[in-house]
């Protein structure tokens, strides 16, 4: 067993406020997040508007605080005018994104409605297209949705039977626009001066709106930070956000620095941070822009890649694309990622884990079938059922392990977040592959005295995985002999785990 890991809590010492919407989520047109997805008419679970019962209900579980919407690479090409209407009116199209056909029978008004049965904590981030379209569709998508009634388009919107305005606020300002993918992509020049025109107009029709610009596609992209640097020099004053994309793998079987990807993406968090800042101090600006992770997660985007050169899609609907089955290495990866988000929420204030359902997903679904828990689901419903309020400020003393891609790593990743009513929720990955991890956490000043649980995420297989077959193979479960006595916090985590401690 290696030698304890150590950290230490005090009140007095923390990061920030959590924002509720840290927790958000995706949905994309792309593959089956939307068709046998989240929506599906004549599913045994099915409402009236066809959205899958089962899957609301997981969705619920999951505690999902804002969904982004409808893109991703999808938006770049996006007509929001072809999503609203009578359904048996509304046009096919061909979707250059994912070379698959969209039938818009999902479109803006079935999302908002979706979004109310979730429940009054599910906000709308709304993506709009500034790959093939511009300023002058985006604000007339922002008064069809948002302007209460007495203009032409939102009239219409009523005479489509929304009489109540969707009260969309969050909006985000195109898609990877650095990315040579996307449709309509365009130079940093290009998009920062689109980016803040779009801005300008939006806060005309409504200065409180909050807009997201785009931000690199990645931190391993040509454009990283020179392109965030040159669209905020554009867009500062008018924009509020920048966002953030990241998605890790194992490559070349090296899991060890899988294990470690937080490390990436906290060292991608600190980057943008300064840039963001040097921005504002030339323009002298006291404004703080945030972050936007508003796509991260667990992708294995090499075997897609190799899949969609041997296998050129033909423009089917609803094809099954970026299903993959997520093991217990994922779920503690995603884990720790998690963890990295809420040790910087004082500057990451919206982050989508991308995507929802069925694609690179939490949930699974199959067509007229079950749904189902991926192993994912449970580091993330765990977060964000129980990391709300402060965060406090975790500086680990832990033993190392060696890492191909980042050199030497600590064994345990974690963090702490103090609830409005007091209790106290350390969030700790074991990144050890094989052996048990002791921990030792000194508790200043909080005043607790008890142990509510531990509850950790392991597996004797690290392979293991839900699957429709055997839907509850993995989960969850509760540790014992771990004790709360003079202050101190001992505990032992298990090989390669996701650990979830509660104290009041």
């Amino acid at each position: 067993m290696s030698r304890a890991a150590r950290l230490t809590l005090d009140p007095a010492f923390t990061v920030g406020r959590v924002d509720p919407r840290l927790y958000g989520s995706f949905v994309e047109h792309l593959g089956r997040c939307v068709y046998t997805g989240v929506f599906e008419p004549g599913h045994p679970t099915a409402d009236e508007a066809g959205l899958r019962g089962d899957v609301l209900a997981l969705v619920r579980e999951l505690g999902v605080t804002v969904i982004r919407y409808p893109g991703g690479n999808f938006v770049s090409a996006y007509r929001w005018e072809d999503s609203v209407g009578p359904v048996d009116e509304r046009p096919r199209r061909l979707d250059p994104a994912w070379r698959s056909t969209e039938t818009n029978r999902f479109g803006l008004s079935e999302f908002i409605a979706f979004l109310k049965k979730l429940g009054p904590d599910a906000e709308p981030m709304m993506a709009l297209n500034l790959g093939t379209r511009g300023v002058g569709e985006a604000i007339e998508l922002q008064e069809y949705a948002n302007h209460p009634s007495g203009t032409a388009l939102s009239d219409l919107r009523a005479a489509h039977g929304d009489k109540d305005p969707f009260g969309i606020r969050l909006w985000c300002l195109g898609n990877e626009m650095d990315g040579p993918w996307q449709t309509g992509h365009k130079t940093a020049e290009e998009y920062g001066r689109l980016a803040a025109e779009t801005a300008r107009a939006m806060r005309q029709i409504d200065p409180g709106v909050e807009l997201v610009a785009c931000g690199s596609s990645g931190r391993s992209m040509e454009t990283f930070a020179a392109w965030e640097a040159t669209v905020l020099t554009e867009a500062y004053d008018v924009v509020d956000h920048i966002s953030l994309h990241a998605y890790y793998e194992p490559l070349d079987g090296d899991v060890d620095s899988f294990l470690a990807s937080a490390v990436d993406m906290e060292s991608f968090i600190e980057s943008v941070v300064a840039t963001c800042d040097h921005v504002g101090a030339k323009l002298k600006s006291p404004k703080k822009i945030n972050l936007s992770f508003d796509e991260w997660n667990v992708w294995y985007m090499t075997r897609y890649q190799e899949e969609a050169a041997s296998n050129p899609l033909d423009w089917p609907e609803t094809p099954r694309l970026l299903e993959d089955g997520y093991t217990v290495t994922d779920a503690v990866v995603l884990g720790s990622l998690l963890i990295a988000l809420l040790r910087h929420a004082d500057r990451v204030k919206i982050a989508c884990l991308a995507q929802l359902v069925n694609v690179i997903a939490p949930v699974m679904t199959e067509p007229g079938g079950p749904a189902w828990k991926q192993t994912t689901f449970f580091p993330f419903a765990e977060a964000s059922r129980y990391g709300r309020g402060e965060v406090l400020d975790v500086r680990v003393d832990s033993p190392s392990y060696a890492t191909k891609k980042y050199g030497q790593v600590p064994l345990l990743h974690a963090t702490a977040v103090r609830g409005e009513d007091g209790t106290v929720t350390v969030f700790a990955v074991n990144r050890g592959r094989r052996d048990e991890l002791p921990l030792e956490v000194a508790l200043r000043e909080l005043g607790l005295s008890e142990l509510i649980g531990h509850s950790a995420l392991a597996d004797a297989d690290p392979q293991a995985r839900n699957t429709l077959d055997d839907p509850e193979r993995v989960a969850p479960h509760e540790v014992t002999g771990t004790t709360l006595a003079d202050g101190t916090l001992k505990a032992v985590l298990e090989p390669l785990s996701w650990n979830v401690i509660r104290l009041r």
